[in-house]
């Protein structure tokens, strides 16, 4: 059976006026293009193309919002970094992100999914900017981790960690392909929504 039996497409929103009403909890993934963000929610939900994917990095211009229980959402934010968008989509983007950030009280932290073999970036390193700045958690999914030999995953996961305040940001190995960490970033995302349901008072649903 599926962790999330209930997921589902909700609306997808190119300006704030089109977000989904600000209530329940949300959990958001950002990422580079080509970084597998789209691969790693696939993978969580157990559904295959349940989230885009493409071929051509950058495609995606738009907040996607999907639903994983009732009143509990999965957030999917433009691919970022992607040298061949033009500036004006660039743009576009950060201020669609940036008011996103500013105003969703509902949402509850977010998954940085990061291509092991490239490293943080300057606009990774912005999204976990912007979650400090408005209290959130952030965990970071080193994706592709299959890419690379165990000890050299290892590495890069300890020296990522001495780079990051582990008291605001997390990090783990993740494969989409060998679903190696699936279920550690499952239970991240279910005790965000627990942390965030709870500060706001607002009852959990019952799973079965």
């Amino acid at each position: 059976m599926s962790h999330y039996p209930k997921a589902c497409f909700l609306t997808s929103a190119y300006q704030p006026g089109q977000f989904i009403a600000d209530e329940g909890v949300e959990v958001a993934f950002a990422g580079r293009s080509n970084a597998g963000k789209s691969s790693a929610i696939n993978a969580i939900v157990n559904m295959r193309n349940f989230a885009h994917t493409s071929k051509s990095p950058g495609r995606t211009q738009l907040i996607n919002f999907f639903a994983l229980r009732d009143k509990q959402r999965l957030v999917d934010l433009p691919g970022y970094g992607y040298a061949r968008v033009p500036k004006p989509v660039q743009d576009h983007w950060r201020t669609l992100l940036g008011t996103y950030f500013e105003q969703r009280q509902s949402l509850a932290g977010l998954i940085v999914v990061v291509d092991i073999r490239r490293g943080l970036g300057d606009f990774d390193w912005q999204m976990l900017d912007w979650s400090k700045q408005i209290g959130r958690p952030a965990h970071i999914l080193l994706s592709k981790a299959d890419k690379l030999k165990r000890g050299a995953a290892m590495g890069i996961l300890n020296q990522v960690r001495n780079e990051i305040d582990e008291t605001a940001v997390s990090a783990q190995l993740f494969s989409a392909t060998e679903r190696t960490g699936v279920d550690d970033v499952r239970t991240t995302i279910d005790s965000l929504f627990a942390s965030r349901l709870s500060s706001v008072n607002v009852a959990p649903e019952i799973r079965e």
